[in-house]
Order: structure tokens, then sequence, then C-alpha cells
């Protein structure tokens, strides 16, 4: 079944708005994992807006699933923390410094030798590499030239056109895109604006998808219904696609 990592970094973005250590990232990345996560994703930015790097090394101690890094590598501070933590995932992100949030893949072709020395490092010392795309045929492509081991599928314009009720027309190009990621030998991640009404249509449609990563809108769901109610109404939601429904 496709894992789920949930993104705790707007858990960490209520924290910082009030100083102090409410809610505990620790104790809250705990009980996901206990709810039934597969994984846990940090995405530290330069401004420490959210996740803090220092939460990252805390996280470490204490992560017993899958752990997901995300973020730029142009700082050597990032590159340091990855490899100081070694996660089992880092998933490199094109973000700029000030980025509310992601919005775009890497373009392959234009910065393939870039990321091909970035892998490198990473790969080197064991960790599992995931490169953000958009479902372009020539950066899936692209990136396969770079050596990654995954792609993961930016699926906001996937989100927009569900939420449109264009669900068919929305999915093609993911279709599309992980079927040559899989033809080229890339294992599929996919994130970004997936929720409880566009994710088992999503998993159902995208074969060979190893691993969703959702945070945004698993926290908000989790105001209205309890934290561990919502992890395993997405969990559910994978299951679902799995059988077909």
């Amino acid at each position: 079944m496709t894992k789920i990592s949930v993104n705790i970094n707007k858990l960490a973005t209520l924290r910082n708005s009030r100083g102090g250590n409410n809610p505990d990232i620790i104790q809250y990345t705990k009980d996901i994992e206990r709810f039934g996560a597969d994984g846990i994703t940090v995405h530290p930015r330069p401004d420490e807006r959210h996740i803090r790097y220092s939460d990252v090394y805390e996280l470490k101690k204490i992560i017993t699933t899958e752990f997901n890094i995300e973020g730029n590598p142009i700082e050597d501070k990032f590159i340091k923390l990855v490899l100081d933590n070694k996660p089992t995932q880092v998933t490199l992100v094109p973000d700029s410094l000030n980025q509310l949030t992601s919005n775009h893949g890497w373009n392959t072709i234009e910065h393939k030798n870039y990321l091909k020395e970035i892998i490198s490092i990473f790969k080197s010392n064991g960790i599992r590499v995931s490169i953000f795309v958009d479902p372009v045929m020539e950066m899936i492509e692209g990136a396969n030239e770079t050596g990654t081991d995954r792609i993961e599928l930016y699926t906001e314009s996937y989100a927009k056109e569900y939420q449109n009720g264009n669900k068919v027309a929305a999915i093609e190009p993911f279709i599309a895109a992980a079927k040559r990621a899989y033809e080229l030998e890339l294992d599929i991640n996919a994130g970004h604006d997936l929720d409880l009404h566009n994710l088992s249509y999503f998993a159902k449609n995208i074969p060979h998808l190893k691993e969703v990563s959702i945070g945004h809108a698993l926290i908000c769901d989790a105001l209205y219904m309890g934290l561990e109610n919502t992890v395993q109404l997405y969990k559910r939601q994978l299951k679902m696609s799995e059988n077909g429904f």
C-alpha cells in the first residue's frame, strides 16, 4: 500500500507563533507515528519560520518510522543538516529563499549537472534521494539523468482541477508521468494539496505510487476531527484506492 508521510511543519508554525513549546513537536511526532503514519516529513526553511534546524536533530533521536527531510540544497547548512542526521530520504525542492510554499518542480534539464553532484553526495552517505518535479515528460526523463532514486510529483495542478470538477483531465498528465517514471525505473512519490477529497482518486490511478507527503490539509482536518482519527482517515483513503474504491 502507498505510504503516508505526515509533514509536521504546520505544528511548528503554531508553536512558533507564541514561543515556548506548545504544541510539543516531539510528543506530537511520537503520537502521529503511534496513530499510524508511515513516516514524518519536515521542510526546514532558511528563516526557520516553522521547523527549526535544531528540531531536526531532536526529531532524529525519536522517529521510528521513515524520516524525510525536504529542502533546497543551495545552502550548505541544509546539506550539513541532512548529512548530520542521515534521514531515510531527502527530498530536493527548488524553493527560493523567501518562498511561502513550494510551487514548482525542478528543471531537470537545466539543472542536471548540479543535481547529479548533490544527489551523489547524499547517496554516497546511504540516503535515498527524491526530487520534486512537475508532471512533464521532459522533466521526468531529465530526472532519470540525475541519478535520483525517486521523483515526487508536484500535485497542486491536480488538486485545483479536481476541485473544479475536472478529475479526469486533472489526473491524465500524472498517469503519463508515472508510467514514464516506472519505465525509467524511478520510484514515485507525490505531494502538495492532496487531501481527504482527492487522495483516493489520485492514488487509485497513479501506478506504482510509493509515498504521499501531506501536511497542511491533514493538520487542518485534525482541528475538526482530532489527530488520531485524521491520520487513520488518510490511511483509509489509501487503502480504499488499493482496493479499487
